[in-house]
């Protein structure tokens, strides 16, 4: 199953008010994924997802039909199959990660580890087989060494972080019909921002975005970061109230699975 026309599947941007556009940024972009859309659902729930499907009616199944529930999961998986296997290559490399700062990457390749086993569980219980773990390029065709540059890996680890946050939440309106599916991936979704924030203190930035630019960031993850910088949120003008940056960082914006999908092929063969 191809990881970007499930993106296309899943996106529903007409769900969300736009006032600006990132065409252009993203026809530019030459470097830098991760995972996009929902991630991993909190262990223990492959039953309930597997009887609330059952149990929706038509009227309020639009979204979570079982193929597109088993659609989002397999997406899920093959996301966290990308940042389980990064971290894991990144331990694995002699002399790559300081000692100090290792526990960290350990403690955060346990949770990608955790949430590929549980997608594969919960895809069996549902009927359906797990997608094969795909081909990753890291490098991004050569724009990349993380794992010769230990300031690449970390900026790599950050522009991954950053983009699943806003990604996954660009796609919080196809979730919100299943109470079961937004518990869990809220849950996630807070854990996915927690590495974000202590990502990004690694490398001696803010936990919090703040304007367009990610903080101390290479000019090709400007995509992913492309919208962060809106001052207007429902008509509350935020710079008037706080000025410019704690108004922009005030509110962390979507990204689109347009978007997403333009930034995670490049790390997809």
């Amino acid at each position: 199953m191809n990881i970007l026309k499930i993106l296309d599947k899943l996106s529903d941007d007409t769900l969300f008010s736009k006032t600006f556009s990132r065409t252009e940024n993203l026809n530019h972009i030459s470097s830098i994924g991760k995972k996009a859309a929902i991630t991993a659902i909190p262990l223990g729930m492959g039953s309930m997802l597997a009887a609330e499907t059952k149990n929706e009616n038509s009227a309020d199944s639009t979204y979570f039909k079982k193929d597109a529930l088993t659609d989002a999961l397999q997406l899920a998986l093959v996301l966290e199959y990308l940042e389980d296997e990064y971290y894991k290559i990144g331990l694995n490399t002699l002399s790559l990660i300081p000692t100090a700062d290792r526990t960290v990457f350990m403690q955060i390749s346990k949770h990608e580890n955790a949430h590929v086993n549980f997608l594969k569980t919960t895809l069996t219980s549902l009927g359906v087989t797990p997608g094969a773990k795909p081909t990753f390029d890291f490098t991004a065709g050569g724009s990349f060494t993380p794992f010769s540059n230990y300031s690449q890996f970390l900026t790599l680890a950050q522009a991954f972080e950053d983009t699943g946050v806003r990604a996954y939440k660009g796609q919080a309106g196809n979730v919100m019909s299943n109470k079961t599916v937004l518990q869990a991936a809220l849950q996630i979704h807070s854990v996915e921002a927690r590495h974000a924030s202590m990502v990004r203190r690694m490398r001696a930035n803010k936990g919090w975005i703040e304007l367009a630019n990610g903080g101390n960031m290479p000019p090709a993850t400007n995509p992913v970061y492309a919208g962060e910088d809106l001052m207007v949120q429902a008509g509350f003008n935020t710079a008037t109230a706080f000025g410019n940056a704690a108004g922009s960082a005030s509110f962390d914006e979507i990204l689109t699975g347009t978007d997403a999908q333009a930034i995670a092929s490049l790390f997809i063969v």
